[in-house]
């Protein structure tokens, strides 16, 4: 039986007099006499009047809780108070005679929030009951925008050649970068599964086997904590590889997909045309310091320690400074303070800062140890009256970590410096293949271990004789960013066996260590691999941008909080012992003390 023969967001002025069925959530009823009440019935599309103009109508209405999925038989007419703010607010309908059905009934008489104000409750609450959440039409359309998202991704890709291929989801744990997350095999007692981090080592192999474009919208899991624009558990990420490719060849293609769909797509209609702007990662953390800038900002990082290293003011001496010029600055003292107080809490070090105001005179802030060195730090800074000027300092990292934020802090608050309606990509290259592990104090891996250095293996044999510091290695290797937010890394693959050996071992792993941890991918190198190169930007963090929202939770659907919990589905959950039996685990509690 046909339930609905228009949907709620349908009939106009036009249908006036026409039969229809409707059917949809009751989204509101409001009586005004035993024998008049006006309802507002919801479905995916839009919201209808419904006119309840009998005693009967107007009792089905009112015995029924808000959100009860309801029937409507009835004749479209005209309203006599119109809506223009709705798009069927021209007309209204009335039901027939026993025209009324309950499909689905509300057994609560208090919704956990009103569904048109879900953004407004309780994170919590929100995701518990997700499917309410989502029934908000704001809610429903970050959904709806991240399918036509997918869908233009997955055209742009297919007219580029690209093939559509999917790759396991049980596989095998190796150490890429984050905590694996296990799955007990239940044939082979003692052993797991991993859910992949990613599909590097697949989409690989699938160049080793010939195939020359790939991609997917691949699942990607890793048991890392929440943020801003990473969610817990599981993410998505536009996921491709190309044969006989270098870096251009990949710039070229993200060039040529991404911008269309972010413009079309997109809060804003402007995007970065090709080719974007290179900045090599030792100059993107000296001029922004961050390898993630936001280049709609116009503010960049001084080098001042030759000039207040020496100024008398204790917290400078012997120390890097940078600083942060602000100029037309017109905020307050309270903007002021505010400002470098989030910046102090976010970068966790101190913001200094002193102001050159419209008789160039130096004040404010630390402006007192400067007044001897006066001129020489205008001339440093290039200063003009009127400019504002932020301080970090410390070690180069702290005192660039500080200036940073700060950038990001006064270039989105303060008016004149930041294009914000644009969508501005940039390519950072050049990165280190190898650093200092903080935990270790070892050499490790700086990003992608499977990505080709820089020089091939005649680098590395020259950093195995002492000739170059390890550190002093570059990687092809690149990083995308958007308006401040890394959407990927991607890199040239190391798909030379003797080349692979040789990266792994300034790590401390060995030739049969790499043939331990990566059995397939080392034996079909020794095939013969052609050169190939690849990047995965992240479905979820191009949406979060498209539909300017700050958190990645609102444009997945079910989401799971910042603790890696589904408070909706209660996951994780226990399981049966005889489910561990079957598995032959065993769960050892630790003593409470």
């Amino acid at each position: 039986m046909q339930n609905r023969t228009h949907t709620c967001g349908e009939l106009r002025l036009t249908d006036a007099g026409k039969e229809v069925q409707l059917c949809g959530f009751l989204e509101n009823f409001r009586e005004v006499g035993a024998n008049l009440g006006f309802a507002v019935l919801r479905d995916f599309y839009g919201t209808t009047q419904i006119v309840a103009e009998t005693e009967e109508a107007v009792g089905f209405f009112k015995a029924l809780n808000k959100e009860s999925t309801v029937q409507v038989k009835g004749t479209v007419r005209e309203r006599s108070s119109k809506n223009p703010k709705l798009a069927t607010g021209e007309i209204e309908v009335v039901p027939e005679a026993g025209g009324l059905a309950v499909l689905g009934k509300c057994l609560h008489n208090e919704l956990p929030f009103e569904i048109n104000r879900s953004l407004d409750a309780d994170e919590t609450a929100r995701l518990k009951y997700r499917y309410l959440d989502l029934r908000n039409p704001v809610m429903r359309d970050k959904i709806v925008l991240r399918s036509k998202i997918v869908s233009a991704i997955r055209k742009a890709m297919t007219v580029h050649d690209f093939l559509e291929i999917t790759t396991p989801i049980l596989t095998v744990s190796s150490p890429e970068g984050a905590r694996d997350y296990l799955v007990p095999a239940r044939k082979h007692p003692g052993k797991f599964y991993a859910l992949p981090q990613a599909p590097q080592q697949f989409k690989q192999l699938l160049m080793t086997s010939g195939f020359d474009r790939y991609f997917q919208i691949a699942p990607c899991f890793r048991d890392e904590d929440a943020r801003g624009d990473r969610s817990p558990g599981e993410f998505y990420q536009l996921d491709l590889e190309m044969a006989f490719a270098s870096q251009e060849d990949v710039f070229a293609v993200c060039e040529e997909v991404l911008p269309p769909v972010f413009a079309e797509h997109g809060l804003y209609d402007r995007a970065s045309k090709p080719p974007f702007v290179r900045i090599p990662y030792a100059e993107a953390m000296e001029t922004y310091g961050t390898d993630k800038p936001d280049l709609r900002i116009d503010l960049k990082i001084t080098n001042a320690t030759e000039t207040l290293a020496d100024c008398g003011f204790e917290p400078f001496a012997g120390q890097e400074v940078r600083a942060v010029v602000v100029s037309d600055f017109k905020e307050s003292r309270k903007f002021i303070d505010k400002h470098i107080a989030d910046i102090e809490v976010v970068s966790g070090a101190k913001c200094y800062w002193f102001r050159l105001d419209e008789n160039g005179e130096i004040v404010g802030g630390i402006a007192k140890f400067l007044q001897e060195k006066k001129e020489a730090v205008i001339s440093a800074l290039g200063l003009k009256n009127g400019d504002f000027v932020a301080l970090g300092a410390g070690t180069k990292d702290q005192a660039l970590k500080t200036a940073g934020v700060a950038v990001k802090s006064f270039g989105t608050d303060v008016p004149g410096h930041m294009d914000k309606e644009q969508y501005v990509f940039c390519w950072i290259v050049d990165f280190p293949m190898y650093e200092i592990g903080e935990e270790s104090g070892q050499t490790e891996f700086c990003h992608n271990p499977f990505s080709m250095p820089r020089g091939g293996l005649e680098t590395l044999l020259a950093a195995e004789r002492g000739e170059i510091d390890p550190l002093e290695i570059l990687a092809d290797q690149y990083d995308l960013v958007c308006n401040g937010v890394e959407l990927s890394s991607g890199a040239v693959r190391n798909h030379d066996p003797e080349i692979m050996i040789k990266a792994f071992e300034m790590v401390r792993l060995s030739e049969e260590d790499v043939k331990a941890k990566f059995p397939a991918m080392y034996n079909a190198f020794t095939y013969g691999a052609p050169p190939h190169a690849g990047i995965a930007p992240g479905i979820d963090r191009m949406v979060m941008l498209m539909a300017g929202e700050e958190s990645i939770r609102e444009v997945i659907p079910f989401p799971m909080n910042k603790n890696a919990q589904d408070v909706m589905m209660d996951a994780p959950g226990e399981v049966t012992q005889a489910q561990l039996d079957e598995l032959h685990i065993q769960i050892i509690k630790e003593d409470a003390e």
